[in-house]
């Protein structure tokens, strides 16, 4: 029985019989039923490969329950992040609506007298739904 796979064959080892590669849409669907990080049994042998770029390996099974594969997820970049300044917009809200006012202040909006806004990110000015009241004026 030469030539199968793990069959001796002269002073080798027989290469194994190429196996079907699924696509990485096919496999997306499968379910997962292993998943192993780096430094445990079972992925051991994947993170000597790949290093510290491994961070997972997944073992899955096809719908009818015939075919397992081994994926593995890698870092391929890393990046520091850079925080976006948010926006700050300006706000009308009227002097006679003290509530709404302590709301703002005790959200961290400040009063700009010259434009006679508040100030605020307009996250926080969403987040009081005062969205109807941005207005333009700098």
């Amino acid at each position: 029985m030469a030539g199968r796979e793990g069959d001796r064959v002269g002073n080798g080892w027989a290469s194994p019989r190429p196996r079907a590669r699924p696509t990485g849409r096919a496999v997306s669907g499968w379910k997962v039923i292993k998943k192993h990080a780096p430094d445990k049994p079972g992925a051991l042998k994947l993170a000597t490969q790949w290093g510290d770029a491994l961070v997972c390996v997944r073992h899955r099974l096809d719908e009818s329950g015939q075919t397992r594969v081994t994926t593995v997820e890698l870092v391929v970049e890393q990046a520091p992040v850079r925080a976006r300044g948010a926006q700050v917009v300006g706000v009308q809200i009227s002097y006679a609506e003290k509530d709404l006012q302590a709301a703002a202040r005790a959200a961290g909006a400040t009063w700009d007298a010259a434009a006679r806004l508040w100030r605020m990110p307009e996250k926080v000015a969403r987040a009081l739904r005062l969205a109807d009241r941005i207005r333009d004026g700098k």
